[in-house]
């Protein structure tokens, strides 16, 4: 359903962000799917009071639909919301065994994820699963159109309405973060920045041309982990997650020498390189059948571009003009070729290379404008040809590589939403032209994996074992054995 509105109805200061025009387009229409696991029962959880008193107040995007003024600008519109319609609460049989709430949880997150935002309401909803399942005794899952902001944006939104399970007059804290690059900086004096100055004018150059081919021109072949089909964003997903520690990763990090996203980027890389060998060579799928599992591959990494100090602002904050982390869309995206294998059959002789590859790859990347160049260039687009134009680039960034990637930071401290305790959290994105999606996110002394998987083409509990293994494997050459030399 389309809108056609007078310009007096549209609220003057509330345009649709470029990326919100990139997300909610012709050719993308990209959301955000959060769950909340709770450790207690669901019944006595005020929905209904959480989402107009709590939920709603946070941004008018809340409240607003998007449409277009007279002259074409699509702005952010104030509607009267209808909590009923935005609110889904599945009746299904009790007494029943929790693989059959298992199963029942997994096949209605795969429907929420297909199934589009109507856009002649606030896009957002949320579902209420009052039955335990395995890994929780109830869960909570949003649904929240990118085109509302990033992970960043929308996850501080999300905090706003938890507070800390032990204590909730005290704030939530989050694990401080320190760059590799200011580590560096503080290290090597006026020298290394000047050879630092000049190895990123160069890196500069290579990434913007790496990303322009490869958003125009060449894009990643059919793999185990890439179909290459038309539409792949319209077909059903399978979502899976797998739980590590923390503190292993911290022990990798500490012997390594690297931070904590290199280990996990390692361990995602090796893992996804495990699979497609097993794939490969196994002779019971034929439609796996894809060539050999060092055939190029492509990561295409979501990069927050505000200056985060460690955490998440408050609401106020992120709204207030001139916000140093202020609310909307504020990404970009990284190229990572993942690592190929030295040897197809002895790919454990040296897995802590992909942590070292993605640690060198990332600093690397991170020595460079190429990234701000890309987004630069879809601005120029988008002022010059349109946004649908600029959008299709976009689109055509995102479809040329393999796996889409992206992590966020969670509380240290357990969360409770109106008294419910939650046990875990985790997110993904749908409506993106990938077979693969990985996302991360921390949550008190764990790290949780998020699979998304096009249904019926890849095998998730195998792809799931491969990064299982492959963060074993690593764990076990960096902190139990002596790691090997180069």
């Amino acid at each position: 359903m389309e809108y056609n509105s007078d310009e007096h109805e549209v609220l003057p200061d509330m345009p649709v962000s470029p990326g919100g025009h990139y997300f909610n387009s012709s050719v993308l229409s990209v959301c955000i799917v959060a769950v909340l696991e709770s450790e207690v029962p669901l019944d006595d959880l005020p929905a209904m009071a959480l989402l107009k008193d709590v939920f709603l107040p946070i941004n008018p995007r809340f409240s607003s639909i998007m449409v277009e003024d007279k002259k074409g600008v699509k702005k952010w519109k104030k509607v009267e919301v209808k909590l009923e319609d935005h609110i889904n609460v599945p009746t299904i049989p009790t007494g029943m065994s929790l693989e059959f709430y298992d199963d029942y949880f997994n096949d209605y997150l795969s429907k929420v994820s297909l199934d589009r935002l109507p856009q002649n309401k606030p896009l957002w909803e949320v579902h209420l699963l009052k039955y335990p399942t395995s890994n929780a005794a109830g869960n909570i899952v949003f649904k929240l159109h990118h085109a509302l902001g990033d992970g960043y944006s929308l996850m501080g939104a999300l905090l706003s309405c938890l507070q800390r399970a032990d204590n909730p007059s005290l704030p939530l804290t989050f694990p401080s973060r320190e760059s590799s690059r200011r580590r560096d900086e503080r290290n090597n004096g006026i020298f290394w920045r000047s050879g630092h100055i000049f190895s990123g004018v160069g890196n500069t150059v290579s990434d913007f041309g790496s990303t322009f081919i490869k958003s125009n021109f060449i894009k990643d072949g059919r793999t185990p982990i890439r179909s290459g089909e038309d539409g792949v964003e319209f077909r059903p997903s399978v979502i899976t997650t797998s739980i590590f520690s923390l503190d292993r990763i911290k022990q990798i990090k500490a012997k390594l020498g690297v931070t904590i996203n290199d280990v996990i980027m390692g361990v995602i890389f090796l893992g996804t390189r495990l699979y497609m060998q097993q794939s490969s060579s196994t002779n019971d799928n034929d439609h796996l059948q894809q060539g050999n599992p060092n055939a190029d591959a492509t990561a295409l990494v979501a990069l927050n571009t505000r200056a985060i100090g460690g955490g998440y602002k408050t609401i106020e904050e992120m709204v207030k003009p001139n916000s140093q982390m202020p609310w909307g869309n504020h990404i970009t995206f990284l190229h990572i070729s993942i690592p190929k294998l030295t040897c197809d059959n002895q790919v454990d002789s040296n897995p802590l290379r992909f942590v070292k590859e993605a640690h060198l790859m990332i600093k690397r990347k991170r020595n460079s404008a190429g990234v701000y160049l890309a987004g630069w260039m879809l601005e120029i687009l988008r002022k010059f040809r349109g946004p649908e134009a600029a959008a299709r680039y976009f689109y055509n960034t995102i479809k040329n590589s393999s796996i889409g990637m992206s992590n966020l930071i969670g509380p240290v401290e357990q969360m409770a939403l109106a008294n419910h305790p939650i046990k875990g959290l985790y997110f993904t994105f749908v409506g993106i032209p990938q077979s693969l999606g990985i996302t991360i996110i921390s949550y008190v002394d764990k790290l949780r994996i998020t699979i998304r998987m096009e249904k019926g083409f890849m095998d998730p509990q195998k792809f799931k074992s491969c990064i299982e293994n492959a963060s074993e494997m690593i764990f076990t050459a960096a902190v139990q054995n002596t790691p090997p030399s180069n």
